[in-house]
């Protein structure tokens, strides 16, 4: 009876910030963290909970009853394997990354301001398309007997030399640009055309706007597609499985291969102190991209 007499005079209160202000503390917690409980729970159960699981099995024996200390990582990090799979995925980010992005601002600021309008209906077909078929055509067309060695007059195995590593940074170029030109089109949207008329009647150009009032825009936007970029990229097992296998060339032996490999030999300790150590590593890099505020514009018109 209490909360309904509460609830009557919150929608009978015209001032309900008044009464939010004297209302005490336990209860303004109370309401909005039973809306978040569920979704906590969910989080907890399924998300948080396996991963103490996995912290606790890093520090035991396969088994998962005796305590190894830090056997388990000396373990993992003297494994070549590890080393290998670890610094391909790296370099994949690193190449991929910046390439995702950069090509998916470009493509998107020339839609933006007047040019490839088209582009924009057709930019998430290849997203579209499933995973296997794509990798089919790649298959077809990257074969040692393919197309390309057919019309170019060659006998490069480019699925299983270095030149694998190129293959599969198209393939998933191709496939993600779209995604992230909507992205960057979202937050063009948002930037204010009062700041680039102002610019152009100080006699600013394309360079000078783009570096002064495109950028600045679209800083909140970079940090959600910086973020999207990197965990896009660590999905890309699914085109390197496809077109190689489980043991590709070495230059496309990623973390995944390694995972997926320890799963078949049932090496849990092994995967355990590997998944540790990678989402460490994954909390640094993205750590100083979290958002810290609302991304506002205000900035660019001081």
């Amino acid at each position: 009876m209490k909360s309904v007499r509460c609830w009557t005079y919150i929608l009978r209160n015209k001032n309900v910030h008044k009464y939010r202000r004297n209302m005490p503390h336990k209860r303004r917690i109370c309401g909005p963290g039973l809306f978040v409980l569920p979704s906590l729970a969910g989080v907890s159960i399924f998300v948080f909970l396996p991963f103490a699981d996995v912290v606790r099995r890093s520090f035991a024996s396969a088994a998962g009853k005796e305590f190894t200390g830090l056997h388990n990582y000396k373990v993992v990090l003297e494994n070549k394997a590890f080393r290998l799979a670890v610094g391909n995925t790296g370099k994949f980010l690193l190449v991929c990354v910046p390439l995702l992005l950069a090509v998916s601002l470009l493509l998107a600021v020339i839609v933006h301001f007047g040019g490839m309008k088209f582009y924009r209906n057709v930019c998430l077909l290849p997203m579209a398309v499933p995973v296997v078929s794509l990798t089919f055509v790649w298959n077809m067309v990257f074969h040692r007997n393919g197309l390309l060695n057919s019309y170019g007059n060659s006998s490069i195995d480019w699925l299983n030399s270095s030149h694998a590593f190129g293959v599969l940074a198209a393939s998933f170029l191709w496939k993600n640009t779209g995604y992230y030109v909507v992205l960057w089109l979202a937050g063009l949207e948002k930037i204010p055309k009062e700041l680039y008329e102002a610019a152009a009647v100080d006699g600013a150009g394309f360079w000078r706007k783009f570096c002064s009032i495109t950028l600045p825009g679209l800083k909140p936007v970079f940090s959600a597609a910086f973020v999207l970029a990197i965990t896009g990229t660590l999905k890309s097992y699914r085109e390197s499985y496809l077109l190689a296998g489980e043991y590709p060339d070495k230059s496309i032996y990623m973390v995944q291969h390694l995972f997926h490999n320890w799963f078949r030999d049932m090496s849990m300790e092994k995967m355990a102190a590997g998944a540790v150590m990678l989402v460490c590593i994954f909390a640094v890099i993205v750590y100083p991209f979290r958002k810290k505020g609302g991304g506002n514009l205000d900035s660019l018109s001081g």
